[in-house]
């Protein structure tokens, strides 16, 4: 019986003395038909080398290993980390590590064992709490991450892939841009977990792609996230701690955008030629 089922799960935690933990965003799913949906979405394929962040129980890496992937498997909870070696295959397609993914050397592991132009995919439930920063570390290594297929909660989610001018548009929206394009593949709702969570969440797809050459990048991160602080207010007045008020409408005028515009309004190309001309 796979551990995706209900009965399986319940008998898999009393079977090690095990509790989800709140405080871990440990939420199990228990539902076979989104393993198998989260698992063709990230197209995962014989021979394939997965990183799974944060597997938990093991359905996701359980499915990936009876496709022939070999699988990464990254768990912090040392309890669960033990428990997924019940898993591992006669030609040991499954490595464990007990560790951190935000504290992992990942681009250093992964360039000792990949070959040639080879890339990995990412599949993942991600634990909500740490979302973001776990994304923010994935993104910049598009040298060897093809694509990554996460689990976030669905508010999450929809800022993740907003388009210009919608209210989920944020900074962190035109961050991902700039490393990847974000699908929004399908929800997933509370009743497939155990524990069941109190909201909806989203499978988001990622196919990373090198950022574009940019003097000075952190300087334009900086000026996105100072426009998005505020952003009820004119660009005039949220970026005046960084720039002056006369240099940001002159400089918006130069580009024939709105010297009125809010920051929702301005694309991630904007911002770049933005940011070109407050440097220069």
């Amino acid at each position: 019986m796979k551990i995706s089922t209900p009965t399986a799960l319940k008998k898999f935690l009393e079977s090690f003395g095990l509790k989800a933990k709140k405080y871990s965003s440990q939420n199990f799913l228990i539902d076979g038909n989104i393993i198998k949906k989260i698992v063709a979405t990230a197209d995962v394929n014989k021979d394939d080398i997965v990183l799974e962040i944060g597997p938990g129980p093991g359905a996701l890496t359980e499915e990936m290993l009876e496709l022939g992937a070999h699988v990464i498997a990254i768990e912090k909870d040392s309890e669960l980390a033990k428990a997924l070696h019940r898993f591992q295959t006669e030609d040991q397609r499954l490595t464990i590590f007990e560790d951190d993914i935000l504290e992992f050397p990942l681009e250093e592991y992964f360039s000792n064992i990949l070959k040639n132009s080879q890339k990995i995919k990412v599949v993942a439930n991600l634990p909500y709490h740490i979302t973001t920063p776990i994304i923010a570390k994935l993104l910049p290594l598009f040298s060897i991450i093809d694509t990554m297929t996460l689990m976030v909660q669905k508010e999450v989610g929809l800022r993740f892939t907003a388009a210009k001018g919608c209210k989920d548009y944020s900074s962190f929206t035109i961050f991902i841009e700039h490393y990847a394009q974000a699908k929004y593949s399908f929800t997933v709702e509370p009743t497939c977990f155990y524990p069941k969570p109190t909201v909806q969440s989203a499978v988001i797809h990622f196919k990373l792609h090198p950022m574009d050459p940019i003097e000075n990048k952190e300087a334009l991160f900086l000026l996105i996230r100072t426009a998005f602080t505020k952003r009820r207010k004119m660009l005039k007045s949220s970026l005046k701690e960084i720039y002056p008020s006369e240099k940001i409408e002159r400089c918006l005028l130069e580009l024939n955008l709105n010297p009125l515009s809010r920051p929702e309004e301005l694309s991630k190309e904007d911002f770049v030629n933005l940011h070109k001309k407050l440097i220069s």
